[in-house]
């Protein structure tokens, strides 16, 4: 047995058991996975696929608890590694960051920024994606750690913290009718044609509850993950944007005007993901920190060991 296996059937398993897919992510050949697979059930004496032909189909049972302990082995080699690493270069190596749009467009940029200057050495990768992305990659451990909104409590295996609540706002051009209530209404919105984030994404899911609930169906003319191309529709009068507030500044925004909906729709909350079980080197709780300050590592490391259950609701 060796690591190489152990990595081919890790990576088989992600891959939805395409071997051409796992090879091509670890830069071998398939032919070579194929191999380490099969000496891997001969030397363990059980078949870890079920198999249709030459085509891999699933896990068997064996192969399931295989995984398993596969997994757990694989997270503490990379454990080893990062020990190694924080305290052979403790300020100097690789942080990762999978992050949705609007989290790296808006929450982030200022904490990068601060991150540098105390980390001038670390070389700070940034992942963006879809919240169902941005989780997977914490669980592969391709980022260290994920900022969201959507989701990311729902995985098995991640550990979630939360990080800063947040509304939607209502963005309108200067001169639009509803600047002149003095509180705008679900049935309000309803009139008018909106824009605003696709589904799964910043909070799109309590927008939808929120008319469904009051019976009310709402006129979506456009759907965008990205908060500039909203104004940016906006600002043509396409619609209203309903928009999160981080992503919304009234100077570099003047030409428009934005009200606060959170009485509508409630307020979001954005977490904070690491893996259960994986090793953080010291700089990532000092980005944890600059994100949420009551997120101390005093406080978070014991969480990740899994040696407290602390209260960090907001």
């Amino acid at each position: 047995m060796n690591l190489h296996q152990f990595r081919f059937l890790q990576e088989a398993v992600r891959r939805n058991f395409n071997l051409t897919e796992a090879a091509r992510a670890l830069f071998t050949s398939q032919p070579g996975v194929s191999k380490a697979i099969i000496e891997l059930e001969d030397e363990l004496g059980v078949e870890i696929f079920s198999r249709h032909g030459k085509r891999i189909r699933k896990l068997t049972a064996p192969g399931e608890e295989v995984l398993r302990s596969v997994e757990v082995i694989l997270r503490e080699v990379n454990n080893l590694k990062r020990i190694g690493q924080n305290y052979a270069a403790q300020d100097s190596g690789q942080l990762t960051v999978a992050a949705t749009h609007t989290q790296a467009r808006y929450r982030l940029p200022q904490v990068i920024a601060e991150f540098r200057r105390r980390f001038p050495r670390v070389q700070v990768h940034l992942m963006q994606g879809s919240p169902e992305q941005v989780a997977h990659a914490v669980l592969e451990e391709r980022a260290d750690i994920a900022l969201a909104t959507e989701s990311l409590a729902d995985h098995a295996g991640l550990i979630t913290l939360p990080c800063y609540e947040w509304q939607h706002l209502a963005v309108t051009p200067a001169n639009h009718p509803l600047n002149a209530l003095a509180e705008i209404s679900l049935d309000d919105l309803a009139r008018w044609p909106l824009v605003t984030y696709g589904s799964g994404f910043a909070g799109r899911r309590r927008i939808d509850q929120a008319f469904a609930l009051h019976g009310l169906k709402p006129d979506i003319v456009l759907e965008a993950i990205d908060s500039d191309v909203l104004k940016t529709y906006v600002e043509l009068d396409m619609g209203v944007g309903l928009i999160a507030e981080v992503a919304f500044n009234s100077e570099r925004d003047a030409p428009l005007q934005a009200r606060p909906v959170g009485h509508l729709f409630g307020h979001n909350l954005t977490r904070v993901a690491f893996k259960q079980g994986v090793y953080q080197r010291g700089f990532v709780f000092v980005l944890t920190e600059l994100l949420a300050p009551r997120l101390s590592r005093k406080l978070v490391e014991p969480m990740l060991r899994g040696e407290t259950d602390a209260d960090f609701s907001i």
